[in-house]
């Protein structure tokens, strides 16, 4: 019996998921051997575990975030889509295999509905216009959703009418809300946000616990496999109570509230440079009962921790998750002065893991386990979490 393949109409236009045509279990042999190469050598001298990726059971319809960018069309209509690979030529997208089956419905109705009142669509080469992009989230574990649309400037033409006009065809939606971009630049979302139905939020559960979502919160498209990632973090913690647990690079302070929630007795601080995540981390953390044992701090995560160390302040476990760029080597230096005894290494860039960890083993810690996560399947790209303990 052969492997089940997928199909798409316009995947080689789009190019969003390169993968698409390979069989699900060769993509995640692809992505168990990519990972096994990158860390032979570590693994070998720290005898090191590389566990088996963790992949999804049908990995479809698994993207909880969608979004389409909007242009102008022949004789007044608005074009929706996605970007065509490498270019910013809209493809038309009726329906997509890997989105919550109810997004690109909705974001295709905001084109309709703009179309029916003259809104006009952004036109990039000018720089003119209104409509630039939409972006909804949808529930993973609950029924809300958040419908963020995007302008080139504060002025939304025929503002109540939209609204109106997006609720008959699409009640399902809990929250609208404008985003103000008026920058020239590819960055999907600008500063300024403005709610015009709804609590301007949504609200979904990870690990049985609850977070608020904003229309610039950083949020894992993939829930199912977030909570496989989260649960790998937390067991590789391995916590017990009276432990103090940094979470550096916090975002909405996920990691850390679930520890917290699975863990008690342990103290969780976490770390973020971004002021709102930071106020939504707290928030997060009285709606899951947990804010006397989590506190949210606003620094930048190696200056935070480079003043904890010359104040000889002390954490038993690490869990820092940075962006793909991945951490700094005063960061890492400044774990070896706090002296954690584990340090739970999420990432989205295996290579820049790869890159930090040789910084923390040159400081006296070895790669005890590394296991790949597949969130985005049908792409190249895997997330892992590792475990490194002090020798």
């Amino acid at each position: 019996m052969g492997f089940k393949t997928y199909t798409c109409p316009i995947a080689k236009k789009c190019g969003g998921c390169e993968w698409l045509a390979v069989p699900y279990p060769i993509q995640l042999r692809r992505k168990q051997e990519a990972i096994e190469k990158l860390f032979a050598q570590t693994a070998r001298e720290d005898g090191a575990r590389i566990e088996d990726v963790r992949g999804m059971d049908e990995p479809l319809a698994f993207r909880h975030k969608a979004a389409t960018p909007f242009a102008p069309g022949k004789g007044g209509r608005i074009r929706s889509g996605f970007y065509a690979a490498g270019s910013h030529r809209i493809v038309r997208c009726d329906a997509c295999l890997v989105e919550d089956p109810r997004a690109r419905e909705v974001l295709t109705t905001v084109a309709h509905v703009a179309e029916k009142l003259h809104i006009p669509a952004y036109e990039e080469d000018r720089g003119t216009g209104c409509l630039r992009h939409a972006v909804l989230r949808t529930g993973y574990a609950t029924d809300e959703s958040l419908l963020t649309i995007v302008t080139n400037g504060p002025q939304l033409p025929r503002e109540k009418r939209l609204v109106e006009g997006l609720l008959d065809a699409c009640p399902e939606l809990t929250s609208i809300v404008q985003n103000v971009n008026d920058r020239r630049t590819n960055a999907i979302l600008g500063r300024d946000c403005r709610t015009l139905h709804g609590p301007g939020i949504m609200h979904d559960r990870l690990l049985g616990c609850t977070f608020e979502i904003g229309p610039t919160s950083f949020y894992q498209t993939n829930p199912a496999q977030t909570e496989v990632l989260y649960q790998l973090a937390i067991e590789a913690a391995q916590l017990k109570p009276g432990d103090r647990v940094l979470d550096a690079y916090c975002g909405t302070g996920t990691i850390g509230i679930c520890a917290a929630a699975a863990s008690n007795g342990v103290r969780v601080t976490g770390v973020e440079q971004v002021g709102g995540a930071v106020a939504c981390a707290k928030r997060n953390a009285r709606a899951n009962g947990v804010s006397d044992r989590c506190d949210f701090i606003r620094a930048d995560a190696t200056q935070y921790l480079v003043n904890a160390a010359h104040a000889d302040e002390h954490f038993d476990v690490v869990v820092m998750d940075p962006p793909r760029a991945g951490s700094t080597p005063e960061f890492l230096s400044a774990v070896a002065s706090v002296a954690p005894a584990r340090v739970v290494y999420v990432s989205c860039n295996a290579v820049t893991q790869a890159r930090d960890l040789e910084i923390l083993r040159a400081q006296g810690y070895r790669l005890e386990r590394l296991t790949p996560v597949d969130m985005f399947p049908h792409t190249k790209h895997v997330e892992t979490v590792a475990l490194v303990t002090h020798t």
